[in-house]
């Protein structure tokens, strides 16, 4: 019998959409605190929507920058409700009306004498402000949507996805700025990217390490009851002298890797470890991918 999936619930906790809420109010305000003291003031462009929006304001002046933003943002508004959620379509409306009356209302004056600086600290705000958004169950609109989307549906990282789209739009935009301004602008979403990497995933980033240790059983009792993580035991052959061998696999937070290494190093310091990076992983416990 063929049974289908529940739709998602909209709200779940009082206190999760408490904080939700918080996150994308404060990432808001980071955000229009950058466009309007950096970007509109250093004729700086940023990627995505807003680098759209900051294009169309710049010919039609009269016509107010958060409003521009928010109806551009209507299209991807339907793909958030078909592709990822409707918890993630609510928040997302929220986040975009949030940043336009952010927009229309903070406005911050920072006077840096170097361009370089104005767009390192650019970058550095966006990218805080827009991570938060994505640390909640929705997002600001615009670029965001489509990265969350890539990253359910391919496991892109949303901070690729977001520099990659930026770029095309920095191309298609380019012949109304000055070749600085887009170069500098380049510098604001390199340095935007990979702060909201950091946000969203941050110390919850999870490490996948491989050992190899004729003392496979003592290590693998001790992660269990140490470190109280899961291990996978994979028998293998060892390529040279063809013996078997027993290879564990396990998955544990980037702030548990120097404890397991010690563990590891004090049972037999002959072992053999490789500890890879992941870019997500999707678990009940140990999962580290807010869930949109």
């Amino acid at each position: 019998m063929h049974v289908k999936n529940k739709p998602q619930p909209l709200f779940t906790s009082p206190k999760q959409i408490l904080q939700d809420v918080l996150l994308i109010s404060i990432g808001s305000i980071l955000c229009a605190t950058a466009i309007n003291g950096i970007l509109i003031r250093q004729n700086f462009v940023t990627g995505g929507v807003t680098g759209i929006s900051l294009v169309v304001h710049k010919f039609l002046p009269w016509l107010h920058l958060g409003w521009i933003y928010l109806l551009l943002n209507i299209p991807l508004f339907a793909l958030a409700w078909m592709a990822v959620g409707r918890r993630f379509f609510v928040y997302s409306v929220f986040g975009a009306l949030s940043l336009t009356l952010a927009i229309a209302s903070v406005h911050v004056t920072i006077n840096l004498d170097d361009k370089m600086l104005n767009a390192l600290l650019a970058g550095l705000i966006l990218g805080a402000g827009a991570g938060m958004c994505l640390r909640s169950a929705g997002s600001q609109g615009g670029t965001d949507i489509l990265s969350v989307m890539l990253l359910q549906r391919f496991s892109i990282s949303i901070g690729n996805t977001i520099l990659g789209v930026n770029a095309i739009v920095i191309l298609l935009v380019s012949i109304f700025y000055s070749i600085e301004a887009v170069l500098y602008t380049l510098i604001v979403l390199f340095v935007g990217a990979k702060v909201i990497n950091l946000v969203v995933t941050g110390l919850s980033q999870r490490k996948a390490v491989f050992i190899i240790s004729s003392q496979w059983e003592k290590i693998s009792q001790e992660i269990l009851k140490d470190i109280r993580r899961g291990v996978t035991i994979i028998k293998g052959e060892g390529g040279y002298a063809r013996n078997e061998e027993h290879i564990l696999y396990a998955v544990v937070p980037l702030t548990e890797i120097g404890q397991l290494k010690r563990l590891v190093q004090e049972i037999d310091p002959d072992a053999f470890v490789v500890i890879n990076d992941t870019l997500e992983v999707v678990n009940y416990r140990i999962g580290n991918q807010p869930h949109w």
